[in-house]
């Protein structure tokens, strides 16, 4: 599997991953180029610091977030654009199933993860939230969001589940799963008592190579 601090090129194109070790989305991305067997060269982009807004960061991407990929002269960003990016251009250990129906629930899964629960933690809205309402509630909102659609992903995968979201193979729907189990278990200490299926999805990705070595300790930029 590729190492995140590594950098290689494919074909002609050298890849390159703009990234922030805490950043779920970035992380997706990370796990989708070790499925890949892709090496790239890490570049992080400090958050806390401001550095995505900085002017040469927002010519990459304007919406001044992270991940930024750039293969060869491509420039991509956002997560779920980049992932699917990557799918069709190396289809090599693909991140869908052929099967319809188990691809449809893999994008509903993805779609719970990037729309119903990233945007509504991420840090420009904790901040906003901390200076607006005040910073005690910034860590119950987050768990109300996580439980919110926790609850949610439960229902829709309890038929569905095998060794990891959608059945024995890792799929899409693990790729988003995991970066946010590991930020609501591990950082936000969230029950794990209430979500069963997802706990144990948790404990079976911390056994991936690929997931492992995607975490944000083992990125360069992590502060421990």
């Amino acid at each position: 599997m590729a190492k995140a601090s590594a950098s290689a090129s494919v074909g002609d194109n050298k890849i390159t991953l703009y990234s922030y070790w805490r950043s779920s989305c970035a992380f997706r991305v990370r796990i989708a180029l070790n499925l890949k067997g892709l090496k790239y060269e890490y570049k992080p982009v400090n958050l806390l610091k401001g550095e995505q807004f900085r002017p040469e960061f927002l010519q990459l991407n304007p919406v001044g977030f992270v991940p930024v990929l750039l293969d060869g002269p491509d420039v991509l960003f956002d997560s779920f654009a980049i992932i699917m990016y990557l799918e069709d251009k190396y289809p090599r250990n693909p991140l869908l199933p052929p099967d319809i129906s188990k691809r449809t629930i893999n994008f509903q899964a993805a779609a719970i993860v990037s729309s119903t629960i990233q945007p509504l933690t991420n840090l420009n809205l904790l901040n906003y939230i901390g200076e607006k309402v005040g910073p005690d509630e910034k860590i119950p909102w987050v768990l109300s969001i996580f439980k919110r659609g926790f609850t949610a992903l439960e229902k829709l995968l309890k038929d569905h589940t095998g060794r990891y979201a959608t059945g024995d193979e890792v799929f899409l729907a693990d790729i988003f799963l995991a970066p946010q189990l590991h930020t609501a278990f591990k950082r936000y200490n969230l029950s794990k008592e209430e979500f069963p299926i997802l706990s144990r999805l948790h404990d079976a990705y911390n056994e991936i190579p690929a997931f492992q070595e995607a975490l944000p300790e083992n990125q360069p930029d992590a502060v421990h």
